[in-house]
Protein backbone atom coordinates (compact mmCIF):
# COMPACT_ATOMS: atom_id res chain seq x y z
CA UNK A 1 0.00 0.00 0.00
CA UNK A 2 1.47 3.78 -1.01
CA UNK A 3 2.24 6.21 2.18
CA UNK A 4 -0.21 8.97 0.25
CA UNK A 5 2.12 11.36 1.31
CA UNK A 6 5.06 10.64 -1.25
CA UNK A 7 6.04 8.33 -3.96
CA UNK A 8 5.83 4.55 -3.33
CA UNK A 9 8.11 2.46 -1.55
CA UNK A 10 10.02 5.64 -0.41
CA UNK A 11 13.75 5.18 -1.11
CA UNK A 12 15.71 7.68 0.22
CA UNK A 13 19.79 6.98 -0.21
CA UNK A 14 21.10 3.51 2.05
CA UNK A 15 17.41 1.74 1.60
CA UNK A 16 17.49 -1.20 -0.54
CA UNK A 17 13.60 -1.27 -0.24
CA UNK A 18 10.96 -0.06 1.59
CA UNK A 19 7.81 -2.06 1.82
CA UNK A 20 5.53 0.33 3.81
CA UNK A 21 1.85 -1.07 5.47
CA UNK A 22 -0.67 1.33 6.83
CA UNK A 23 -3.44 -0.70 7.89
CA UNK A 24 -6.89 1.09 9.34
CA UNK A 25 -9.59 -0.42 11.02
CA UNK A 26 -11.46 -3.13 8.82
CA UNK A 27 -7.76 -4.45 7.74
CA UNK A 28 -6.14 -6.75 9.68
CA UNK A 29 -5.31 -5.50 13.16
CA UNK A 30 -2.04 -5.73 15.25
CA UNK A 31 -3.15 -8.34 18.22
CA UNK A 32 -0.80 -6.61 20.59
CA UNK A 33 -2.43 -2.83 20.07
CA UNK A 34 -6.18 -3.82 18.95
CA UNK A 35 -7.10 -0.12 19.99
CA UNK A 36 -4.67 1.00 17.30
CA UNK A 37 -4.34 1.25 13.42
CA UNK A 38 -1.81 -1.98 12.68
CA UNK A 39 1.61 -0.32 11.29
CA UNK A 40 4.12 -1.90 9.70
CA UNK A 41 7.46 -1.01 7.36
CA UNK A 42 9.86 -3.41 6.17
CA UNK A 43 13.88 -2.55 5.15
CA UNK A 44 15.86 -5.12 2.98
CA UNK A 45 19.02 -6.07 4.47
CA UNK A 46 21.72 -3.12 4.20
CA UNK A 47 25.30 -3.91 2.85
CA UNK A 48 27.61 -2.90 5.21
CA UNK A 49 27.77 0.65 6.18
CA UNK A 50 31.43 2.02 5.13
CA UNK A 51 33.32 4.48 7.14
CA UNK A 52 33.26 3.65 10.93
CA UNK A 53 30.22 4.92 12.39
CA UNK A 54 26.55 4.20 12.01
CA UNK A 55 24.93 7.03 12.34
CA UNK A 56 25.80 11.07 11.38
CA UNK A 57 22.34 12.47 12.19
CA UNK A 58 22.51 13.72 16.22
CA UNK A 59 18.99 11.60 16.32
CA UNK A 60 21.09 8.51 15.26
CA UNK A 61 23.54 8.79 17.58
CA UNK A 62 20.97 9.36 20.30
CA UNK A 63 19.42 6.24 19.50
CA UNK A 64 23.04 4.15 19.75
CA UNK A 65 23.66 6.26 23.02
CA UNK A 66 20.70 4.44 24.78
CA UNK A 67 21.80 1.60 23.39
CA UNK A 68 25.37 1.70 24.72
CA UNK A 69 24.26 3.25 28.07
CA UNK A 70 22.30 0.07 28.53
CA UNK A 71 23.94 -2.60 27.38
CA UNK A 72 25.61 -4.51 30.62
CA UNK A 73 28.73 -5.41 28.65
CA UNK A 74 31.02 -4.21 26.50
CA UNK A 75 32.12 -7.04 24.63
CA UNK A 76 28.42 -7.87 23.78
CA UNK A 77 28.43 -4.53 22.20
CA UNK A 78 31.91 -5.09 20.11
CA UNK A 79 30.82 -8.11 18.61
CA UNK A 80 27.49 -7.07 17.76
CA UNK A 81 28.54 -4.16 15.82
CA UNK A 82 30.61 -6.54 14.21
CA UNK A 83 28.03 -8.28 13.53
CA UNK A 84 26.20 -5.12 11.67
CA UNK A 85 29.21 -4.03 9.97
CA UNK A 86 29.41 -7.97 8.27
CA UNK A 87 26.07 -7.21 6.78
CA UNK A 88 24.07 -10.49 8.78
CA UNK A 89 21.24 -8.73 9.77
CA UNK A 90 18.34 -9.75 7.92
CA UNK A 91 15.17 -7.62 6.53
CA UNK A 92 13.98 -5.49 9.40
CA UNK A 93 10.81 -5.01 10.53
CA UNK A 94 9.21 -2.08 12.33
CA UNK A 95 6.11 -1.51 14.15
CA UNK A 96 4.68 0.14 17.29
CA UNK A 97 6.75 -0.53 20.05
CA UNK A 98 8.86 -3.35 18.66
CA UNK A 99 11.76 -3.80 15.51
CA UNK A 100 12.28 -7.17 14.87
CA UNK A 101 15.07 -9.12 12.21
CA UNK A 102 16.95 -12.34 11.90
CA UNK A 103 20.42 -11.79 12.47
CA UNK A 104 22.88 -14.64 10.96
CA UNK A 105 26.02 -15.34 13.82
CA UNK A 106 29.23 -16.33 12.88
CA UNK A 107 29.04 -19.92 13.72
CA UNK A 108 26.18 -20.05 11.19
CA UNK A 109 23.41 -19.80 13.14
CA UNK A 110 20.37 -17.56 12.89
CA UNK A 111 18.81 -15.74 15.80
CA UNK A 112 15.37 -14.03 15.64
CA UNK A 113 16.16 -10.25 17.35
CA UNK A 114 13.58 -7.76 18.85
CA UNK A 115 14.17 -4.42 20.69
CA UNK A 116 11.07 -3.54 22.23
CA UNK A 117 10.59 0.31 22.90
CA UNK A 118 7.54 1.63 24.80
CA UNK A 119 4.79 3.60 22.71
CA UNK A 120 3.47 6.60 23.58
CA UNK A 121 -0.21 6.74 25.45
CA UNK A 122 -3.01 8.37 23.52
CA UNK A 123 -2.39 11.58 25.64
CA UNK A 124 0.84 11.71 24.46
CA UNK A 125 0.54 11.63 21.16
CA UNK A 126 -2.46 14.20 21.35
CA UNK A 127 -0.03 16.93 23.08
CA UNK A 128 2.58 16.18 20.26
CA UNK A 129 0.12 16.30 17.62
CA UNK A 130 -1.03 19.92 19.44
CA UNK A 131 2.35 20.88 19.82
CA UNK A 132 3.74 20.49 16.18
CA UNK A 133 0.14 21.66 14.98
CA UNK A 134 1.46 25.06 16.60
CA UNK A 135 5.10 25.26 14.78
CA UNK A 136 4.61 24.57 11.04
CA UNK A 137 8.54 24.54 10.66
CA UNK A 138 8.33 21.03 12.72
CA UNK A 139 6.31 19.69 10.40
CA UNK A 140 8.44 21.10 7.30
CA UNK A 141 11.13 19.39 8.95
CA UNK A 142 9.91 16.01 9.58
CA UNK A 143 8.54 15.80 5.64
CA UNK A 144 12.09 16.89 4.77
CA UNK A 145 13.09 13.49 7.01
CA UNK A 146 15.10 15.97 9.41
CA UNK A 147 14.30 16.05 13.29
CA UNK A 148 15.73 19.19 14.38
CA UNK A 149 16.53 19.64 18.29
CA UNK A 150 14.54 21.67 18.81
CA UNK A 151 11.20 19.78 17.89
CA UNK A 152 12.56 16.93 20.47
CA UNK A 153 13.15 19.54 23.22
CA UNK A 154 9.32 21.41 21.91
CA UNK A 155 8.22 17.71 22.80
CA UNK A 156 9.99 17.27 25.76
CA UNK A 157 8.58 20.73 27.10
CA UNK A 158 5.08 19.42 26.44
CA UNK A 159 5.40 16.18 28.38
CA UNK A 160 6.67 13.71 25.33
CA UNK A 161 10.56 12.04 24.97
CA UNK A 162 10.50 11.00 21.09
CA UNK A 163 14.18 9.86 21.99
CA UNK A 164 15.13 6.36 24.05
CA UNK A 165 16.98 7.26 27.01
CA UNK A 166 18.95 4.52 29.25
CA UNK A 167 17.05 1.45 30.13
CA UNK A 168 14.22 2.17 27.25
CA UNK A 169 15.80 -0.34 24.32
CA UNK A 170 14.50 -3.83 25.57
CA UNK A 171 15.73 -6.93 24.44
CA UNK A 172 14.47 -9.88 22.87
CA UNK A 173 16.02 -12.79 21.26
CA UNK A 174 16.36 -16.39 20.66
CA UNK A 175 19.81 -17.19 21.89
CA UNK A 176 17.66 -16.28 25.26
CA UNK A 177 20.35 -13.97 26.69
CA UNK A 178 19.17 -11.94 29.37
CA UNK A 179 20.49 -8.39 28.40
CA UNK A 180 21.37 -7.29 24.77
CA UNK A 181 23.21 -9.81 23.28
CA UNK A 182 25.21 -9.56 19.74
CA UNK A 183 22.16 -9.94 17.91
CA UNK A 184 19.76 -7.45 19.57
CA UNK A 185 22.70 -4.61 19.62
CA UNK A 186 23.45 -5.67 15.70
CA UNK A 187 19.97 -4.87 15.22
CA UNK A 188 19.98 -1.75 16.80
CA UNK A 189 23.42 -0.76 15.22
CA UNK A 190 21.61 -1.54 11.74
CA UNK A 191 18.19 0.50 12.86
CA UNK A 192 20.25 3.85 13.36
CA UNK A 193 21.59 3.76 9.97
CA UNK A 194 17.77 3.43 8.92
CA UNK A 195 16.83 6.64 11.35
CA UNK A 196 19.21 8.84 9.95
CA UNK A 197 17.60 8.34 6.85
CA UNK A 198 13.95 8.86 8.02
CA UNK A 199 12.64 10.00 11.72
CA UNK A 200 9.42 8.59 10.95
CA UNK A 201 10.64 5.14 11.64
CA UNK A 202 11.56 6.56 15.30
CA UNK A 203 7.88 7.87 15.30
CA UNK A 204 6.37 4.47 14.08
CA UNK A 205 8.23 2.87 16.99
CA UNK A 206 6.22 5.26 19.29
CA UNK A 207 3.26 4.20 18.04
CA UNK A 208 2.57 6.62 14.81
CA UNK A 209 3.01 5.52 11.16
CA UNK A 210 3.85 8.28 8.73
CA UNK A 211 0.75 8.46 7.19
CA UNK A 212 -1.29 8.47 10.44
CA UNK A 213 0.73 11.06 11.96
CA UNK A 214 0.13 13.30 9.09
CA UNK A 215 -3.71 12.25 8.53
CA UNK A 216 -4.05 13.40 12.38
CA UNK A 217 -1.76 16.74 12.10
CA UNK A 218 -4.06 17.69 9.02
CA UNK A 219 -6.97 17.64 11.06
CA UNK A 220 -5.93 19.68 14.09
CA UNK A 221 -4.40 22.25 11.72
CA UNK A 222 -7.77 22.41 9.60
CA UNK A 223 -9.69 22.98 12.96
CA UNK A 224 -7.99 25.40 13.89
CA UNK A 225 -8.29 27.43 10.66
CA UNK A 226 -12.02 27.09 11.03
CA UNK A 227 -11.36 28.24 14.52
CA UNK A 228 -11.99 24.96 16.23
CA UNK A 229 -9.37 23.46 18.27
CA UNK A 230 -8.95 19.47 18.52
CA UNK A 231 -11.61 18.74 20.79
CA UNK A 232 -14.53 21.69 20.08
CA UNK A 233 -14.87 25.48 19.74
CA UNK A 234 -11.84 27.40 20.96
CA UNK A 235 -12.60 29.65 23.99
CA UNK A 236 -13.63 32.89 22.92
CA UNK A 237 -11.57 34.23 25.92
CA UNK A 238 -8.63 33.37 25.47
CA UNK A 239 -6.09 36.49 24.07
CA UNK A 240 -5.82 35.09 20.13
CA UNK A 241 -7.77 32.19 19.70
CA UNK A 242 -10.02 33.77 17.04
CA UNK A 243 -6.97 34.24 14.99
CA UNK A 244 -5.28 31.41 16.05
CA UNK A 245 -7.57 28.78 17.65
CA UNK A 246 -5.42 28.18 20.78
CA UNK A 247 -7.07 27.36 23.62
CA UNK A 248 -6.01 29.82 26.47
CA UNK A 249 -6.29 29.86 30.55
CA UNK A 250 -7.46 33.11 31.89
CA UNK A 251 -4.71 35.50 33.73
CA UNK A 252 -6.86 35.87 36.92
CA UNK A 253 -7.16 31.99 36.54
CA UNK A 254 -3.34 31.48 36.47
CA UNK A 255 -2.65 33.99 39.24
CA UNK A 256 -5.11 32.71 41.59
CA UNK A 257 -3.74 29.02 41.04
CA UNK A 258 0.08 29.94 42.77
CA UNK A 259 -1.29 29.75 46.05
CA UNK A 260 -2.46 26.04 45.68
CA UNK A 261 0.65 25.04 44.41
CA UNK A 262 3.12 23.43 47.03
CA UNK A 263 6.52 24.97 47.85
CA UNK A 264 9.61 24.86 45.68
CA UNK A 265 11.76 21.54 47.75
CA UNK A 266 14.71 22.52 49.45
CA UNK A 267 18.14 23.12 47.67
CA UNK A 268 19.99 20.19 47.44
CA UNK A 269 23.47 19.63 49.48
CA UNK A 270 26.96 20.38 48.41
CA UNK A 271 27.85 17.10 46.64
CA UNK A 272 31.17 14.60 48.05
CA UNK A 273 32.76 15.19 45.12
CA UNK A 274 32.82 16.15 41.59
CA UNK A 275 30.50 14.20 39.17
CA UNK A 276 32.58 11.55 36.61
CA UNK A 277 33.22 12.60 32.63
CA UNK A 278 31.28 10.27 30.84
CA UNK A 279 33.59 8.51 28.43
CA UNK A 280 33.43 8.94 24.77
CA UNK A 281 35.36 6.39 23.50
CA UNK A 282 32.51 4.87 21.46
CA UNK A 283 31.98 3.97 17.80
CA UNK A 284 30.40 7.24 16.94
CA UNK A 285 33.19 8.98 15.15
CA UNK A 286 33.34 12.81 16.76
CA UNK A 287 33.07 16.28 14.22
CA UNK A 288 35.69 16.81 12.58
CA UNK A 289 38.62 19.04 14.62
CA UNK A 290 36.97 17.36 18.25
CA UNK A 291 39.36 15.63 20.00
CA UNK A 292 37.27 13.07 22.30
CA UNK A 293 40.40 12.57 25.17
CA UNK A 294 41.04 16.74 25.49
CA UNK A 295 36.78 17.09 25.74
CA UNK A 296 37.06 14.50 28.39
CA UNK A 297 39.60 16.01 30.25
CA UNK A 298 37.34 19.74 29.66
CA UNK A 299 34.63 18.02 31.02
CA UNK A 300 36.21 16.74 34.21
CA UNK A 301 37.98 20.11 35.10
CA UNK A 302 34.72 21.99 34.39
CA UNK A 303 33.19 19.26 36.85
CA UNK A 304 35.73 19.75 39.33
CA UNK A 305 35.54 23.60 38.45
CA UNK A 306 31.41 23.70 39.60
CA UNK A 307 32.19 21.81 42.59
CA UNK A 308 34.85 24.02 44.01
CA UNK A 309 32.61 27.55 42.84
CA UNK A 310 29.40 25.90 44.54
CA UNK A 311 31.49 24.79 47.40
CA UNK A 312 32.64 28.73 47.75
CA UNK A 313 28.80 29.61 47.06
CA UNK A 314 27.12 27.87 49.72
CA UNK A 315 30.05 28.70 52.55
CA UNK A 316 29.52 31.31 54.96
CA UNK A 317 30.38 35.12 54.44
CA UNK A 318 30.36 34.20 50.53
CA UNK A 319 28.23 37.03 49.41
CA UNK A 320 30.94 39.55 51.06
CA UNK A 321 33.58 38.32 48.98
CA UNK A 322 34.98 39.93 45.80
CA UNK A 323 34.40 38.98 42.29
CA UNK A 324 36.67 36.66 41.10
CA UNK A 325 39.15 38.22 38.21
CA UNK A 326 38.57 36.25 34.57
CA UNK A 327 41.40 34.40 33.40
CA UNK A 328 42.73 35.36 30.11
CA UNK A 329 42.79 32.30 27.20
CA UNK A 330 46.51 32.39 27.80
CA UNK A 331 46.11 32.32 31.69
CA UNK A 332 43.71 29.59 31.41
CA UNK A 333 45.90 27.42 29.46
CA UNK A 334 48.52 27.58 32.30
CA UNK A 335 45.56 26.86 34.85
CA UNK A 336 44.33 23.68 33.16
CA UNK A 337 48.20 22.31 32.86
CA UNK A 338 48.66 22.62 36.74
CA UNK A 339 44.94 21.53 37.66
CA UNK A 340 44.16 18.59 34.93
CA UNK A 341 48.03 17.60 34.65
CA UNK A 342 47.02 16.15 31.21
CA UNK A 343 48.72 13.95 29.26
CA UNK A 344 52.14 15.13 26.99
CA UNK A 345 50.71 15.56 23.75
CA UNK A 346 48.12 17.60 25.34
CA UNK A 347 50.31 19.56 27.44
CA UNK A 348 51.87 20.52 24.48
CA UNK A 349 48.70 21.98 22.52
CA UNK A 350 48.48 23.67 26.27
CA UNK A 351 51.89 25.55 26.08
CA UNK A 352 50.46 26.81 22.60
CA UNK A 353 47.74 28.00 24.08
CA UNK A 354 49.44 29.46 26.64
CA UNK A 355 51.94 31.30 24.25
CA UNK A 356 55.51 29.08 25.47
CA UNK A 357 57.68 26.22 24.50
CA UNK A 358 56.88 23.32 26.65
CA UNK A 359 59.93 24.13 28.88
CA UNK A 360 58.32 27.41 29.67
CA UNK A 361 55.02 26.09 30.25
CA UNK A 362 56.50 23.66 32.91
CA UNK A 363 57.88 27.14 34.51
CA UNK A 364 54.23 28.86 34.31
CA UNK A 365 52.45 25.39 35.66
CA UNK A 366 54.97 25.80 38.98
CA UNK A 367 54.22 29.66 38.98
CA UNK A 368 50.56 28.93 38.85
CA UNK A 369 50.96 26.68 41.94
CA UNK A 370 52.48 28.69 44.46
CA UNK A 371 50.24 31.61 43.61
CA UNK A 372 47.86 31.55 40.77
CA UNK A 373 47.50 34.89 38.19
CA UNK A 374 49.02 37.06 40.42
CA UNK A 375 52.29 34.40 40.50
CA UNK A 376 52.31 34.44 36.83
CA UNK A 377 52.08 38.10 36.32
CA UNK A 378 55.17 38.39 38.72
CA UNK A 379 57.03 35.68 36.30
CA UNK A 380 55.80 37.61 33.49
CA UNK A 381 56.10 41.23 34.20
CA UNK A 382 59.04 43.62 34.99
CA UNK A 383 57.96 47.07 36.44
CA UNK A 384 59.25 49.79 38.70
CA UNK A 385 57.76 49.79 42.42
CA UNK A 386 57.41 52.94 44.03
CA UNK A 387 59.96 54.09 46.75
CA UNK A 388 58.52 53.82 49.89
CA UNK A 389 57.69 49.96 49.13
CA UNK A 390 61.64 49.35 48.06
CA UNK A 391 62.79 51.34 51.41
CA UNK A 392 60.08 49.46 53.60
CA UNK A 393 61.86 46.23 52.02
CA UNK A 394 64.95 46.91 52.55
CA UNK A 395 64.08 47.80 56.28
CA UNK A 396 63.03 44.44 56.83
CA UNK A 397 65.90 42.60 55.20
CA UNK A 398 68.29 44.90 57.13
CA UNK A 399 67.06 43.38 60.27
CA UNK A 400 67.64 39.71 59.06
CA UNK A 401 71.18 38.99 58.94
CA UNK A 402 73.94 39.60 60.49
CA UNK A 403 76.91 41.59 59.11
CA UNK A 404 78.74 38.13 57.55
CA UNK A 405 75.26 36.78 56.76
CA UNK A 406 73.79 39.66 55.42
CA UNK A 407 72.82 39.22 51.50
CA UNK A 408 74.47 41.23 48.73
CA UNK A 409 71.65 42.04 46.00
CA UNK A 410 71.43 43.92 42.81
CA UNK A 411 68.29 45.92 42.12
CA UNK A 412 66.72 46.12 38.82
CA UNK A 413 63.20 47.46 38.93
CA UNK A 414 61.16 44.93 40.67
CA UNK A 415 63.67 41.88 40.75
CA UNK A 416 66.36 42.07 43.35
CA UNK A 417 68.97 39.43 42.56
CA UNK A 418 71.69 38.00 44.43
CA UNK A 419 75.19 38.72 43.44
CA UNK A 420 76.21 35.45 42.70
CA UNK A 421 73.55 34.74 40.39
CA UNK A 422 71.95 32.23 42.16
CA UNK A 423 68.56 33.08 43.51
CA UNK A 424 66.38 36.06 43.21
CA UNK A 425 63.36 38.45 44.70
CA UNK A 426 60.71 39.39 42.58
CA UNK A 427 58.26 41.72 43.80
CA UNK A 428 54.39 41.79 43.08
CA UNK A 429 51.74 44.20 42.24
CA UNK A 430 49.78 42.61 45.50
CA UNK A 431 52.56 43.86 47.52
CA UNK A 432 54.20 40.37 48.42
CA UNK A 433 57.58 39.05 47.63
CA UNK A 434 58.36 35.86 45.56
CA UNK A 435 61.56 33.65 45.59
CA UNK A 436 63.10 32.40 42.37
CA UNK A 437 66.23 30.15 42.23
CA UNK A 438 68.37 29.65 38.78
CA UNK A 439 68.25 26.11 37.64
CA UNK A 440 69.61 24.95 33.71
CA UNK A 441 69.77 29.26 33.16
CA UNK A 442 66.54 29.16 33.90
CA UNK A 443 64.89 31.45 36.98
CA UNK A 444 62.41 29.22 38.62
CA UNK A 445 59.62 30.01 41.33
CA UNK A 446 61.21 28.63 44.57
CA UNK A 447 58.60 29.03 47.28
CA UNK A 448 55.28 30.79 47.84
CA UNK A 449 54.96 34.65 48.26
CA UNK A 450 55.83 36.35 51.27
CA UNK A 451 54.96 39.98 52.87
CA UNK A 452 58.19 39.87 54.85
CA UNK A 453 61.24 39.88 52.14
CA UNK A 454 64.07 38.09 54.21
CA UNK A 455 61.74 35.20 54.48
CA UNK A 456 61.16 34.77 51.05
CA UNK A 457 64.42 35.21 50.16
CA UNK A 458 65.60 32.59 52.59
CA UNK A 459 63.03 29.94 50.83
CA UNK A 460 64.93 30.93 47.35
CA UNK A 461 67.95 30.54 49.38
CA UNK A 462 67.11 27.17 50.28
CA UNK A 463 64.94 25.49 47.82
CA UNK A 464 65.92 22.64 45.79
CA UNK A 465 63.81 22.31 42.27
CA UNK A 466 63.13 18.81 42.28
CA UNK A 467 63.53 16.41 39.29
CA UNK A 468 66.41 18.87 38.29
CA UNK A 469 64.98 21.89 36.96
CA UNK A 470 63.36 22.69 33.65
CA UNK A 471 64.81 20.18 31.45
CA UNK A 472 64.16 17.44 32.93
CA UNK A 473 62.55 14.07 34.76
CA UNK A 474 59.83 15.11 36.32
CA UNK A 475 57.02 14.32 33.55
CA UNK A 476 55.15 16.82 31.10
CA UNK A 477 53.60 19.96 32.05
CA UNK A 478 51.11 19.67 34.18
CA UNK A 479 52.86 17.70 36.43
CA UNK A 480 55.79 19.52 38.05
CA UNK A 481 56.89 18.69 41.16
CA UNK A 482 54.58 19.06 44.04
CA UNK A 483 55.69 23.07 45.78
CA UNK A 484 56.55 23.12 49.33
CA UNK A 485 53.95 24.26 51.70
CA UNK A 486 54.49 26.96 54.02
CA UNK A 487 52.36 29.55 55.69
CA UNK A 488 53.38 33.51 54.98
CA UNK A 489 55.24 35.51 56.87
CA UNK A 490 56.40 32.12 59.10
CA UNK A 491 60.31 31.70 59.74
CA UNK A 492 60.06 27.88 59.17
CA UNK A 493 63.28 28.34 56.15
CA UNK A 494 64.67 31.15 57.24
CA UNK A 495 68.47 30.42 58.26
CA UNK A 496 68.98 29.85 61.84
CA UNK A 497 67.18 32.22 64.18
CA UNK A 498 68.11 35.27 61.70
CA UNK A 499 69.94 36.76 64.70
CA UNK A 500 69.47 40.64 64.79
CA UNK A 501 72.10 42.32 62.34
CA UNK A 502 75.15 44.59 63.43
CA UNK A 503 74.33 46.24 59.73
CA UNK A 504 71.81 46.17 57.06
CA UNK A 505 72.56 43.61 53.69
CA UNK A 506 73.86 45.23 50.93
CA UNK A 507 71.12 46.21 48.11
CA UNK A 508 72.68 48.32 45.48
Amino acid sequence: MSDGYGPDAYEPDGYAHDGYADRYEGDEQDDTAPSAPAQERTFAALPPPSGRGFAHSWWGRAWLKALEDTALDGQQLKKGRRLAREGRVGVVSVRPGRITAVVQDRDAGAYRSDVLLQELSEEEWNRFLDMAADRAGHIAALLDREMPPHLVEDASAAGVELLPAIGDLDPECTCEAWDHCPHTTALCYQVARLLDQDPFVLLLMRGRGERQLLDDLQVRITARAAGHGPSGPADASAPGSRERGVRGVPAAEAHAAGDALPPLPPLPGLPAEAGVSPSLDTETDPEPGVDPTALEMLATDSAARAHRMLADALAPGHELQPLPVGLTPEQDAVRLAADARPVPWIASRLATGSGRAPAGLRIAVRAWQYGGPAALSVLDEQWTPDAASLAHARSRLAVAWEEDEAPRLRAEHNRWTSVDGTVQLRYGRDGRWYPYRKESGRWIPAGPPDDDPAAALADADQAEVAGGGTGGGGGGAGSPPAPPSRSPGTAAHRPGGLRVPRSAPVVR
